[in-house]
């Protein structure tokens, strides 16, 4: 039973290659799964976790503070801490990831996988990048946005993975040395990365 994590910089195709990989090994994917796992265990939205991988900072923590009662919040922790901040959501993060690890045959887009499950030997931690031309040609495509409408998103989701990498106090997420396998998909195609990734289960 193998876990896979791809970390990928956006618009360089990991969540195509998760879904071809899951697929092809009949494993669960996690994706948006993740963010449902969270608002349930958090009881809070689904939207409120999207909104908060967005944003940081105190504005954040006022938010949490009104809307994740304490006795919530001692209960996931096991802690007696009188507040909520980003720690909330990274504890969260690291045991539903872990959970998932645990029962294994998993595909996990995102969210710090590769740091969250560091040292594991059932765990493959693949990496994706690409030219930005690409990755803005491959959101255009797949997500049938304008030109402009892409190079935006490229640009905002960019700044989106560096801003949660830093609530994992990460700033080496594109380091190779990280992974087990780095794909340039501006020189690889999705089927083929996927053929490769397999062949690690």
């Amino acid at each position: 039973m193998a876990v896979f994590t791809i970390s990928r910089q956006f618009g360089a195709g990991g969540l195509t290659l998760g879904k071809l990989i899951a697929n092809k090994l009949n494993y669960t994917l996690y994706d948006n799964e993740l963010i449902q796992l969270l608002a349930n265990k958090a009881n809070v939205s689904p939207e409120w976790i999207v909104s908060m991988e967005k944003e940081a900072g105190g504005a954040l923590q006022k938010i949490m503070s009104s809307l994740v009662s304490k006795s919530l919040v001692d209960r996931i922790l096991d802690d007696s801490r009188g507040y909520i901040d980003e720690k909330i959501y990274v504890n969260l993060l690291h045991k539903i990831i872990e959970k998932i690890a645990k029962e294994g045959n998993a595909v996990i887009i995102g969210r710090g996988g590769q740091y969250v499950l560091k040292g594991r030997d059932d765990v493959k931690n693949i990496l994706l990048v690409a030219k930005k031309k690409d990755r803005i040609r491959f959101i255009e495509e797949h997500y049938n946005l304008t030109h402009k409408q892409a190079r935006q998103s490229v640009n905002n989701d960019d700044k989106r993975r560096i801003n949660l990498y830093r609530k994992f106090g990460k700033e080496d997420f594109d380091e190779p040395a990280l992974y087990h396998m780095v794909f340039n998909t501006s020189k690889i195609k999705l089927d083929k990365a996927c053929e490769l990734v397999c062949d690690l289960a």
